[in-house]
This record gives structure tokens, C-alpha cells and sequence, in this order.
């Protein structure tokens, strides 16, 4: 395993590459609602991202075939945008989006309730959001990856949730997906240690039934195996000597 530990020139472009990516998220949160389509999603994503001077990163990773990956309802991640797929009241939708920006990558994932949804869809976005923040109160140099993975899992199994463990999150830089993996769930060893210029995606994928899931037949669009919801929360994190820096998040 190859971590790369980024400059502070490195870090700088980062910084502006995860900034420019919440203003994205930010504009399709504000777009969501009753009787858009996915494609709509997708083609606002990718204006949004070269209208800020940068590329989507994920049209044509490894043949994915949009910018924005949009997922509904049972469908964990990667789902492709399609003008035949209408959001309803009551839906949650999970939008996976990256940009790159002078050579450098942003990754990061929100799940959104399309008009007024059930409470138990409302707990498991809300519970899979602070998953991922349970997970970074780990996340400090000098510490191990599996202490973050394992404070993902512990907060969301508390509410019988199933955390997926066929998806990952992953290291990020020059490249979309570098070392290290990133599981949400504990392993038996305890991973690398943590130290400063490490940027990680950490991204916590909780569904509200079992953990398993499968792919559909387009070979890219993950659902839960049981049918019940998912929801899926990510950011671009900076490892500092003090507190993570959160760099797809303003604080």
C-alpha cells in the first residue's frame, strides 16, 4: 500500500477543489423536489461543475456513463441518471458527485428527502450524516484507520441499521480513488496509522435493513438486497496535527 502524503501546495488545491464541490452540492440539494428526474440531477451537476472551471470526475470513470451519480430509495450507490426516472413525494435520493480541479480530485455524497418523507427514512439519513461524524472524531493523526471505521459501524448499528460492507470509501489526491481503503465497519487489524497530508473520502453507506447488496444488471447501480431504503453520506477529509480538516464542508 502506497499512501501518498500531499504538499502544502497539494493541500491548497485540494482545499479549493472540496470548496468548489460543495457549492455544487449545495445548488442540487436546493434543486431537489416532486417530478424532477434523475437526468435532470445529472445535467445540472454537470453544469454546475464546468461552469466553476472544472471537470466531473466521474463521467466516464471506468465507463460510468454520467456526472452525478443519483440513487433512490433502495439503490446505495452509483445510480445512472435516466430521464425516465421521476422523483416522487417520499422518496430520499443520494447524490454522489466529484470534481477535478487543476489535477486534483473532490469526492462527496449527500442523501436528500424528496418533499416530506416517513420518520423512519428522515432517522436513517439523519443517522447516516452523523455516522460519518461519529467516524472523524477518530479521525487525527496518531490514530488507526479502524478507529474510524469502527465508530461508523457502532453509532449506526445502535439504531439496527445494516452497514454496508461490499462498498468502501478511499484515499483521494491526483487520482479518484487511491490507497488507503476506507471500510465503515471493523477489521481485525487496526490499519495504518494517521499522519498530517493524508486526504481521505469517508463514506458511510447505512441501510436501513440488512447489510448485503447487489448489482443491478447495468453492472453499476448498487441496491440493497431486502428492498429497504439506503443512505449514503461522504466528504473529502484533510488529516492535520489537530482536528480534521473537512474540505467538501464549510464549517
Amino acid at each position: 500500500m502506497s499512501v501518498t502524503i500531499k504538499t502544502a501546495r497539494e493541500i491548497e488545491l485540494m482545499r479549493e477543489a472540496g470548496r468548489l464541490l460543495e457549492i455544487v452540492h449545495n445548488q442540487l440539494g436546493e434543486f431537489i423536489k416532486p417530478g424532477i428526474t434523475t437526468l435532470d440531477i445529472d445535467r445540472l451537476g454537470e453544469k454546475l461543475i464546468r461552469n466553476l472551471g472544472c471537470t466531473p470526475n466521474f463521467l466516464h470513470y471506468n465507463g460510468y456513463p454520467a456526472s452525478i451519480c443519483v440513487s433512490v430509495n433502495d439503490e446505495v450507490v452509483h445510480g445512472i441518471p435516466n430521464k425516465r426516472r421521476v422523483l416522487q413525494e417520499g422518496d430520499i435520493v443520494s447524490l454522489d458527485a466529484g470534481l477535478i480541479y487543476k489535477g486534483y480530485h473532490s469526492d462527496a455524497a449527500r442523501t436528500y428527502a424528496v418533499g416530506s418523507v416517513s420518520k423512519e427514512a428522515q432517522q436513517l439519513i439523519d443517522v447516516t450524516r452523523q455516522s460519518f461524524f461519529e467516524g472523524i472524531k477518530f479521525a487525527r493523526a496518531g490514530n488507526h484507520l479502524n478507529d474510524i471505521s469502527t465508530a461508523i459501524s457502532a453509532y449506526a448499528e445502535k439504531f439496527g441499521y445494516g452497514v454496508v460492507r461490499d462498498l468502501v470509501g478511499h484515499g483521494i489526491g491526483t487520482h479518484l480513488h487511491e490507497d488507503p481503503q476506507i471500510p465503515n465497519y471493523p477489521q481485525k487489524r487496526r490499519g495504518i496509522r494517521l499522519v498530517p497530508g493524508m486526504t481521505l473520502a469517508i463514506e458511510p453507506m447505512i441501510n436501513i435493513g440488512r447489510a448485503d447488496v447487489e448489482w443491478m444488471d447495468d453492472e453499476w447501480t448498487v441496491v440493497t438486497q431486502d428492498g429497504t431504503l439506503s443512505a449514503h453520506y461522504e466528504n473529502t477529509v484533510l488529516i492535520t496535527d489537530g482536528e480534521p480538516e473537512i474540505l467538501t464542508l464549510n464549517p
